[in-house]
């Protein structure tokens, strides 16, 4: 197969553009979003990259100007989104192209939320009406050019932001904070190392999964993420271990926004414990939910079970039941090189009693196959520390 042709034809009513080459449109994606002026935000390990300042100048060639920000922090902080704001309004901007892993479309999506609010981005976490508050004629248009395949926040209204004081963090949510065009060019992921492929491709499977376990009823969502499971399953390890397989990059960038797409069902205890320690720890978050991931199945086997045992006969695995699932994302964890235990990342017990209050009060625990009380959490947080499986 010509997968370069294949995808090149790729259009959606979504307004995703997919396969090789597509970043090449960006300026044409920008006039159809109204943008003449836009503001890139992006990471500062990008922002000296080829791709991105070929993608910045095409811009400014074509349009009326561009410029960039990068002062954005792993797990964006409320300082950082201020600090976009500011960017954004000093050089009159007038839409934001997210561009980057998750957290610069976290943080792209937040600043064209805030840029004409006049209350605290607090003010608009997922609560309730919260969102109503936002006045929506001044929000910014964004594009979302994802460079990693697994947060799915390209697809996503929402942005995960870290309280520091509070060392906390708050899901940001308004429905028009979704991006107008996604643009998934999987040559923009094909020089992304193996690491980060593993950590941000299990992460995609964290969405897929506790978004297929969630009780909640969408069975569009869960078949959604049926396939995305085995799109990870296929193509994680060849992503991993052969970093230019063009199909296997577009596969997993498929993947990951399929994720984000089937969440809406919900999410699950890899979450709500990946959130709090993301905050407190600084640690990334697909990482977290690499190593969380079999302890969090073990939990909630005696609820899971059947659809799991499901999912494996979709898979094609050696039985249709939860053992031979749990195996596979063992082996796909050892393939993967993640690490078995949040020891080896220099997490510890400490703050145990915290962990687990803060993962019970998490939004993600709410659609977990079983209502986990503080102490629970702390049992799962201790065995991933411990790695007792």
């Amino acid at each position: 197969m010509d997968f370069e042709q294949y995808t090149a034809n790729w259009h959606y009513p979504t307004a995703v553009r997919a396969g090789v080459g597509r970043i090449r449109e960006l300026p044409d994606t920008c006039r159809e979003a109204g943008i003449t002026n836009p503001l890139i935000i992006t990471d500062s390990g990008l922002v000296n990259l080829p791709f991105l300042k070929n993608a910045a100048e095409h811009c400014r060639t074509e349009l009326a100007g561009c410029s960039v920000f990068s002062a954005i922090k792993a797990n964006p902080t409320g300082e950082n989104i201020d600090a976009g704001v500011a960017a954004y309004q000093k050089n009159n901007h007038d839409g934001v192209i997210a561009f980057g892993g998750g957290s610069a479309l976290d943080a792209g999506k937040a600043v064209a939320l805030m840029v004409g609010q006049d209350r605290p981005l607090w003010d608009f976490e997922d609560v309730g009406d919260n969102y109503l508050r936002a006045n929506t004629a001044t929000m910014a248009p964004v594009i979302a050019v994802p460079t990693t395949a697994g947060t799915g926040s390209e697809v996503g209204r929402a942005s995960v932001i870290t309280h520091q004081q509070d060392q906390v963090k708050k899901i940001i949510f308004h429905p028009n904070m979704l991006p107008a065009t996604v643009i998934l060019d999987p040559e923009l992921t094909c020089g992304l190392p193996a690491a980060i492929t593993a950590a941000t491709g299990i992460d995609a499977l964290s969405h897929n999964l506790e978004a297929f376990c969630s009780p909640s009823y969408h069975p569009m969502a869960k078949g959604i993420a049926v396939e995305g499971i085995r799109l990870i399953k296929d193509f994680l390890p060849v992503a991993v271990s052969h970093g230019d397989d063009i199909e296997a990059r577009t596969q997993m960038l498929v993947a990951s926004t399929m994720g984000a797409t089937a969440f809406q069902k919900g999410l699950g205890a890899m979450h709500a414990l990946a959130h709090p320690l993301g905050a407190i720890y600084d640690a990334h978050h697909g990482l977290l939910n690499a190593i969380l991931m079999p302890y969090v199945l073990k939990a909630n086997e005696s609820v899971i079970s059947d659809d799991i045992a499901r999912l494996s006969r979709y898979l094609d695995l050696p039985a249709p039941d939860f053992s031979a699932f749990f195996e596979w994302v063992i082996t796909l964890r050892q393939q993967c090189n993640i690490p078995h235990r949040l020891a080896e990342i220099g997490i510890d017990d400490t703050l145990s009693e915290r962990v687990g209050k803060m993962a019970f009060e998490d939004p993600s625990a709410g659609t977990n196959p079983i209502t986990f009380s503080a102490t629970d959490y702390q049992t799962i947080f201790a065995a991933a520390i411990q790695g007792d499986i």
